[in-house]
């Protein structure tokens, strides 16, 4: 009798019925509140998936040279500057939106240069100072987020 009564106990109070519907509410107060660089994670994901991710001086450098690129990320740790110059003057001679992101490190596991362990975490890293989207692919809320920071910092840089 006692198990039968805590089933029915359990079965009142239905906890599960609750809970689905308050976690689509917090999921979208997370969407909302989407920061810029996790928009940008997921962009440069998006665009690796897609093929249109560029890594690296060589590959950036055509890019931004040939106007296929969209959007550019340039590391703040790198180290060369001629490198760094080179990437902002065909950004601005391009007009291509340059976003600064904090570590080559952090650019590079972005960008898809590093392994992926079994608890899905990044190990083996390989720092990038530079990477370019050519083609977003798809439209996503991370993408929208992304451009409208864009278009907000683009009076201030000119």
């Amino acid at each position: 009798l006692k198990a039968a009564k805590n089933k029915n106990k359990m079965a009142d109070d239905e906890p599960m019925d609750e809970a689905p519907a308050d976690a689509p509410a917090e999921g979208e107060v997370e969407v909302a509140e989407m920061s810029v660089l996790d928009a940008l994670r997921d962009v440069l994901k998006r665009a690796l998936i897609h093929g249109g991710l560029k890594r690296g001086l060589r590959e950036v450098a055509k890019a931004l040279d040939s106007r296929t690129a969209k959007l550019c990320c340039l590391a703040k740790d790198c180290d060369n500057a001629e490198y760094s110059n080179l990437v902002r003057a065909l950004c601005d001679e391009g007009g291509v939106s340059l976003v600064m992101v904090d570590e080559g490190k952090q650019l590079g596991e972005w960008a898809g240069l590093c392994k992926i362990n079994e608890e899905g975490e990044a190990t083996s890293v390989v720092r990038c100072s530079a990477a370019c989207v050519t083609e977003f692919g798809e439209d996503t809320r991370a993408l929208s987020v992304l451009l409208t920071y864009l278009k907000a910092q683009a009076p201030e840089d000119k």
